[in-house]
């Protein structure tokens, strides 16, 4: 079903092909939400109409019609993992890019959406007034192999009852099937007063590291892309809200933002309620090119991250047996603070960022048994309904100091630089690193670690990530691509691992229109 409506979207993008009108100054949005505008673009004249199927295809003309833009982004790959999992169709990175608790063995396989997000998209800009407009977007990412719409979520509950060792690729994620698991807002928009939108749309923070980040947030080669927790404040689902009201503002070299996301669970968020604010400018006049910097705060309440918990094995059963395992919804109140920095001489950028997240217990926890949520992909998450084969739980308490554990502090930094070879080719280069303190703090807790840092996920641990990519705009909307990432994870947040590393090497093609 989902695959016919992504057909009959495409059908309307061929209807449009061929109609007069013409988008305006937003053309340069041509990958969508995937690339965030933190300042006012410099005007740049509008691009040509396609007027027929051959012109779509090959020129950088645009399909739109009395100010009302389709545009989208195809971008399929193949690739191999020193240790991987199976490609999962509901996944939104489809591949295990980076090293996950599943990954564990050598696997060539597809690679979708490597290098950004494969989506189709509508984007409305009417004038109201000199100055003013009326603008929306609506947006949904998918899996160009599968066709499915990006829904992580369902690839976890997919996996209910699995043994590790036997699960496909899977994770959480703020994509949880919608049709609008992109973007869905609406807004108005002033030259002087700035842009006020509402409804589904990015948190600052996500904007903030597709902006910051040199690999802009790819799959394959960043872990700010791969793992949304960084731009969700401390949880991926909150890398989108559906219901927010977003502001911006612009004045010079200056920019300022602040969100608000409104209502609970029952209105498809993952939080009951978050605040952010940015801040951050231009500086044009500190040596030879353009200083970049932002400072993001992020504080949201009762958030919900998804994972597959459990023991992998237990006493009695032979060695190397693996046990199923049971969807868990880990609840807590998250604080992150981020700055991030640019700077843009000519063919070169080099970029800088550091973020700090806190996460401590929830406000409005789940004590009565059988309770629960339907989580952000329509599916019901209940407390203390664990069955023998693997079932759902809500933990609340994963931060209490009366369960044995204190407030969980993860920090991360990268750094990487984007360089410009020619005017269609560009080589980049990055690093990561990120890691939690140990919120353990009962005795037993505490000394297990001492003897082994992998023995509780509550142990202190890191990560590292190291990725380079070639990239080759061979054609106005085409560009073809190759990279690697090596990932590496110690301590506590190996914890359950059945391998440590993972090198991921991946090719691929992209078209976006």
């Amino acid at each position: 079903m989902r695959g016919a409506v992504i057909g009959v979207a495409c059908s309307g993008a061929a209807f449009l092909l061929c109609a007069p009108g013409a988008f305006g100054a937003d053309a340069n949005l041509a990958q969508g939400s995937q690339v965030p505008v933190l300042r006012a673009p410099a005007p740049i004249p509008p691009l040509p109409i396609c007027s027929d199927i051959a012109s779509f295809f090959s020129s950088n003309c645009q399909a739109s019609w009395d100010g009302i833009r389709i545009y989208g982004i195809i971008d399929m790959g193949f690739g191999y993992q020193t240790h991987g999992a199976p490609w999962d169709p509901n996944f939104t990175q489809g591949a295990s890019y980076l090293i996950q608790k599943m990954n564990r063995t050598p696997i060539w396989g597809p690679a979708p959406s490597g290098l950004s997000q494969s989506n189709l998209g509508i984007q409305i800009k009417e004038p109201l007034s000199p100055g003013w407009a009326f603008i929306g977007q609506l947006e949904g990412g998918f899996d160009p192999y599968s066709l499915r719409f990006a829904n992580s979520p369902h690839s976890e509950f997919d996996n209910i009852g699995i043994p590790l060792n036997q699960q496909s690729a899977n994770g959480d994620s703020a994509r949880a099937g919608q049709f609008y698991n992109s973007v869905g807002f609406l807004g108005v928009s002033s030259e002087r007063l700035g842009t006020i939108t509402v409804f589904r749309q990015n948190s600052l923070t996500l904007d903030g590291i597709l902006a910051y980040d040199p690999m802009v947030g790819a799959y394959a080669f960043s872990p700010l892309g791969f793992n949304g927790a960084f731009a969700g404040g401390g949880d991926t689902e909150d890398a989108k809200y559906s219901t927010s009201v977003k502001y911006r503002f612009t004045y010079g070299g200056f920019r300022a933002a602040a969100l608000w996301q409104f209502g609970g669970y029952e209105l498809n968020n993952a939080s009951r309620g978050a605040w952010e604010a940015e801040v951050g400018g231009d500086f044009a006049n500190l040596g030879p090119g353009i200083l970049s910097l932002d400072a993001f705060f992020d504080y949201s309440r009762d958030d919900v991250a998804l994972s597959l918990l459990g023991p992998t094995n237990a006493q009695g059963f032979p060695s190397g047996t693996m046990l199923p395992q049971t969807l868990t919804a880990t609840l807590s109140d998250n604080t992150a603070v981020m700055v991030a920095a640019k700077y843009a001489i000519d063919r070169l950028k080099l970029y800088a960022g550091y973020e700090w997240m806190q996460f401590a217990p929830p406000s409005d926890p789940f004590t009565v048994p059988g309770t629960g949520f339907t989580d952000i992909s329509g599916d019901f998450i209940c407390f203390g309904c664990n069955t023998a084969t693997g079932g759902t739980n809500i933990n609340s308490t994963a931060y209490n100091a009366s369960a044995g554990f204190r407030d969980k502090i993860l920090q991360l930094g990268w750094i990487g630089a984007r360089y410009s070879v020619t005017d269609s080719v560009d080589v980049v280069g990055a690093y990561y690193h990120y890691g939690q303190n140990q919120f353990a703090s009962s005795t037993v807790f505490v000394q297990d670690c001492a003897i082994a840092s992998t023995s509780k996920s509550s142990c202190a641990g890191s990560l590292s990530a190291y990725s380079g990519v070639i990239d080759w705009t061979f054609a106005p909307k085409w560009d073809t691509y190759i990279g690697t990432m090596f990932s590496q994870v110690d301590g506590g947040m190996a914890n359950g691992y059945l391998a440590r590393n993972n090198l991921a090497s991946t090719a691929g093609i992209r078209f976006r229109f």
